[in-house]
C-alpha cells in the first residue's frame, strides 16, 4: 500500500503555524492534497465547548512547494480557535465521489467518533529542548564503579562486576548489588555524548533495600551508596556542562515499607502518615503495589500525600531538568477513587519534563494537562518487536501480556503505529518515549536475534515522531530475556561483550538524527507498507527524508514518485524512486523533485 495519493495533515509544524498555542489564540491549520485527488471543497471540524463547529477552508497558492517533495500539491487553509484548552478537530472533503473524513487515523469514508481526531493542545507545552531530545537510560548499580561508593549493606548480595552473572529470577534478584554509582556515570559521560544521546535518565537514585531502589525509603536524600547529594551534584554539574540534562525517576503510586512516612503509620494508628496509605481499619492490613508488601500504596485522597509529594518533586529540580514517573497508570486510582489526572497536574514542574510510565495504551491519560508524555510501549515497542522478533525468540510474554510476542507483516505494523498515534495529540506523541528495550524488559537483541535485524529496529526509533530512548548496554548489543537479565553490569573492561559494529551503528544513526531536523520535528508521511518492507517520508519546510526499512530480502521496490534520491545513511545516489531489495537493511535518501 501507498498513502501519496490521499491528502496529508499532521501536528508538525509544516501542517499547524502554531503547535503550542495560547488558550483563545487563532491557529492556521493547512491540510496537504496531492493533484490525483479529486476535490471541490474542504471544511474544518473543530470542537469548541463541547459543540461541532465548521469552517470553510481555502487553497492556499503560497503554499506550494513546501514540504520540500511535492511541488505540485494543493494546500488548503483554515483558522482554528483554542477554544478549549484541548480542541478536536478533523477535515470534512467533499469530492465527485462523496463525503470522506480526514482524521489522524486516515481517510475514511464513513462517520467516526472523535475519538482519533486531531487535537490542538493549549495547556502550557513543554520545554522546548524535549523536542530534540535523544535519552539515555541508566540503572545505576549496573552501569559504572567508581570505587567511591561505600560498603554494600546488610541486605545486599555483593557481586563482582565482570564475573559474576546477574541472578534474573528467584531469590536473590533484587538484592544482587554490582555497586554502580553516580561518580562512576560522570566518567562515563563522554561514551553517552558520543553516541549522540543529550539527555542522561537515572532510575531511582534514592535510599532503598534493594538494587532497583524502587522501594523507596526517603525521597529528600541520595542513596549513600552511590554517593550521596554530593555525587548527584557532580554529576548535574558535569551533564550540564555539557549542555546535556539530567532526569530522574519517581513512584508516586507507592513507597518501600521502609520509608519513614510509612514506618510512622504503621507504629501509630494515629500518626498523621497514617491517611497518607490505604489500611484496613480492621485488620491493620494495608494495600500495595500488586499486593507486593515491601512497595504499600500511596492514597492520594490524602492532603498530605499531596503536599510532601509536591515537595519531593520540586525539590531536585535545578539539579535534575525532570522526571520519569514509574507506575503513573496506577498513581491515584484504586477501587472507586482515580485522582490520576489531578495528580499529574498537581505535580507537574514548570519547565522541567515529566513523563509517565505506561506499558499499554496511555491515550487516556495524556492531553489532560498533566503527563507530557508516555513510554511507548504499546505504540512502538510491541510493534517493532512483532515485526522484527527472530524465528527462534521464546518468551512467555510481553510485559505481562500472554502468548510471547507475536510474528506480524509490515502492514500490521504500520496499522499499530497509526491507532496508538491517533489517539493522543501529535504533541504527546513526539514527546512520549521510543524504545526499543529497557530495564523492564528483554533487550531488543534477543528479541530480534540478530544485529542485523537490531539494527533496523534502531533505524525505525532513530527515524520515526517521538522521543528515542536508548537502554545503557543495547549499544553494545548486549542481551537478556527479561527486565531482570537485561540489567548486566555495563561491558567496559570486557571486550568480547562488545559489538563494536552495532555501537558504530548507534552513533551514525542517532547521529543523524542529530543533525537532521526533519527527523526530530518534521512531519510524517506512509508511503509504502508490505510483509517486509516498511517506507517512509520525514518532512520540513525545506526538505524531505525518504526511509526504507526492510527486515527481509525482497523485490526492488519502484515507487510513484518523481524525483532524485540523495543517499544520506547506508545508501548509494538514485536517478528513479527504485529502491533496492537487500535486507534485512536500513536506508535513509534525501527527496528532491526533479529540476
Amino acid at each position: 500500500m501507498h498513502h501519496l495519493d490521499q491528502p496529508h495533515h499532521d501536528g508538525s509544524s509544516l501542517y499547524i503555524s502554531t503547535p503550542a498555542p495560547a488558550l483563545g489564540e487563532e491557529v492556521t491549520v493547512w491540510l496537504r492534497v496531492p493533484p490525483a485527488f479529486a476535490l471541490d471543497a474542504v471544511h474544518v471540524r473543530a470542537v469548541h465547548d463541547g459543540e461541532p463547529r465548521y469552517m470553510p477552508a481555502a487553497q492556499d497558492p503560497s503554499r506550494r512547494g513546501a514540504g520540500g517533495y511535492g511541488a505540485a500539491d494543493t494546500w488548503w487553509k483554515a483558522t482554528v480557535t483554542a477554544v478549549n484548552p484541548v480542541v478536536p478537530y478533523r477535515f470534512l472533503l467533499l469530492t465527485p465521489g462523496g463525503q470522506q473524513w480526514l482524521t489522524a487515523r486516515g481517510l475514511v469514508g464513513h462517520d467516526v467518533t472523535d475519538a482519533t481526531d486531531f487535537r490542538l493542545v493549549a495547556h502550557e507545552p513543554p520545554p522546548d529542548w524535549m523536542a530534540d531530545a535523544i535519552v539515555y537510560q541508566i540503572f545505576p548499580d549496573r552501569f559504572a564503579r567508581s570505587g567511591a561508593g561505600g560498603e554494600p549493606p546488610a541486605w545486599a548480595l555483593p557481586a563482582e562486576w565482570d564475573t559474576d552473572e546477574v541472578i534474573g529470577e528467584g531469590p536473590g534478584t533484587p538484592e544482587q548489588f554490582y555497586g554502580g554509582d553516580l561518580d562512576g556515570i560522570v566518567e562515563h559521560l563522554d561514551h553517552i555524548q558520543e553516541l549522540g544521546a543529550d539527555t542522561v535518565y537515572l532510575t531511582p537514585i534514592f535510599p532503598g533495600r534493594s538494587n532497583h531502589r524502587y522501594d523507596a525509603a526517603r525521597f529528600d536524600a541520595v542513596d549513600p551508596l552511590l554517593g550521596g547529594d554530593e555525587a548527584l551534584e557532580r554529576l548535574s554539574a558535569a551533564v550540564h556542562a555539557r549542555g546535556m540534562r539530567l532526569l530522574g525517576d519517581i513512584t508516586t503510586n507507592h513507597t518501600g515499607d521502609s520509608h519513614e512516612w510509612f514506618t510512622a503509620a504503621v507504629s501509630d494508628v494515629h500518626a498523621p502518615e497514617r491517611e497518607m496509605y490505604y489500611f484496613d481499619d480492621d485488620t491493620g492490613d494495608y494495600e500495595s503495589w500488586w499486593g507486593v508488601k515491601t512497595l504499600p500504596k500511596l492514597n492520594w485522597g490524602s492532603p498530605l500525600v499531596r503536599t510532601r509529594m509536591a515537595e519531593a518533586i520540586t525539590r531536585w529540580l535545578g539539579r535534575l531538568d525532570g522526571w520519569r514517573v514509574d507506575v503513573a497508570n496506577m498513581t491515584g486510582r484504586r477501587g472507586g477513587d482515580d485522582h490520576n489526572h489531578e495528580v499529574a497536574r498537581l505535580l507537574r514542574p514548570r519547565g522541567a519534563a515529566f513523563i509517565a510510565e505506561h506499558n499499554h495504551d496511555a491515550s487516556a491519560d495524556l492531553d489532560a494537562g498533566g503527563w507530557h508524555g508516555t513510554m511507548n510501549y504499546g505504540g512502538f515497542t510491541r510493534p517493532v518487536w512483532a515485526w522484527l522478533r527472530g524465528e527462534s525468540l521464546e518468551l512467555a510474554h510481553f510485559l505481562g501480556v500472554p502468548g510471547g510476542v507475536p510474528s506480524r507483516d509490515g502492514a500490521a505494523t504500520v496499522a499499530t503505529f497509526k491507532e496508538f498515534a491517533a489517539h493522543m495529540s501529535w504533541r504527546s506523541l513526539v514527546h512520549s518515549w521510543q524504545l526499543l528495550d529497557s530495564h523492564d524488559s528483554p533487550r531488543i537483541r534477543t528479541v530480534t536475534g540478530s544485529r542485523e535485524r537490531h539494527l533496523v529496529a534502531l533505524g525505525l526509533q532513530a527515524t520515526l515522531p517521538g522521543t528515542p530512548m536508548v537502554f545503557a548496554g543495547s549499544e553494545f548489543g548486549l542481551t537478556g530475556d527479561n527486565g531482570e537479565y537485561s540489567r548486566t553490569p555495563m561491558p567496559w573492561n570486557r571486550p568480547e561483550d562488545r559489538d563494536e559494529e552495532t555501537h558504530a551503528a548507534y552513533r551514525r544513526l542517532l547521529g543523524l538524527r542529530r543533525a537532521e531536523p526533519a527527523l526530530r520535528r518534521g512531519g510524517l508521511r506512509w508511503v509504502h507498507a508490505s510483509a517486509d518492507c516498511l517506507v517512509f517520508l520525514r518532512e520540513s519546510a525545506s526538505e524531505s527524508l525518504l526511509v526504507c526499512a526492510r527486515r527481509a530480502p525482497g523485490e526492488p521496490l519502484a515507487l510513484p514518485l518523481d524525483g532524485t534520491l540523495t543517499g544520506v545513511h547506508d545508501a548509494d545516489d538514485l536517478d528513479s524512486p527504485v529502491l533496492p531489495g537487500e535486507g534485512p537493511s536500513f536506508k535513509v535518501w534525501r527527496l528532491a523533485a526533479r529540476g
